[in-house]
């Protein structure tokens, strides 16, 4: 939060852009660490979607919180639904771009789409199951034209602690299984948007951001499987 020095104020050091991000700091969903250590810690992906998921979106267990707080304080854990897009065989791959909202991700390769889900889905205090999902259609069509039909499964979670990006964000992950690959990009901070062979992302695994490496060494089970 930014403090008064004197006469001097926000509103005569910023421009009128910088005065309303600090009026009103983006809000985003979180859990604590702990109801994830009651249901039990994980390292990599976990598909007992059905024990966790209910639990982490029930009302009494979500918040939203400021993301400068969030995204510092390891004793909480920011949803983001992460997307893997999949056609023919192929999984849709991208890089980050300079303009991606988490800076520590620039120029990794991704195979995952998504990101915050914040109190633009559902109100300023919690979010249920269908608000979340109405909340990665949003998210998904912000990023990506999808120009297809396709299914959409909840697969998997995810959670790496292995570094700071990690410790404060836990993944859900969703497999979109298209009808035709017809995708494009819809913001500047993906590039190089293109679906790859298995083979070819293997090529390219150490480019890869740590979730879509672990996606990625699990990709058999998570295209496979039905997420229960």
């Amino acid at each position: 939060m930014h403090r008064r020095s004197g006469s001097s104020s926000i509103s005569t050091r910023l421009p009128l852009r910088g005065r309303l991000c600090a009026m009103k700091e983006e809000m985003i969903l979180v859990v604590r660490r702990e109801t994830l250590e009651k249901l039990g810690m994980w390292h990599g992906l976990n598909f007992e979607v059905e024990r966790y998921l209910p639990v982490l979106l029930a009302r009494q267990n979500n918040f939203f919180m400021a993301r400068s707080a969030a995204e510092t304080d390891p004793a909480f854990k920011q949803i983001i639904p992460y997307v893997l897009l999949v056609h023919g065989g192929k999984v849709l791959h991208y890089v980050r771009g300079k303009k991606s909202g988490e800076q520590r991700l620039v120029s990794k390769g991704s195979i995952g789409i998504g990101g915050h889900m914040n109190e633009q889905d559902e109100g300023f205090f919690a979010l249920d199951e269908d608000a979340y999902m109405e909340g990665v259609r949003r998210e998904i069509a912000e990023e990506l034209k999808i120009e297809t039909t396709y299914r959409n499964r909840v697969v998997a979670l995810l959670n790496d602690d292995s570094n700071e990006v990690g410790k404060v964000h836990m993944g859900v992950v969703h497999v979109f299984e298209l009808d035709e690959p017809k995708v494009e990009k819809n913001e500047a901070m993906i590039t190089n948007l293109a679906f790859l062979s298995v083979e070819e992302l293997q090529e390219r695994r150490e480019l890869l951001e740590s979730w879509s490496q672990i996606c990625l060494d699990g990709l058999g089970e998570l295209l496979g499987g039905d997420g229960n």
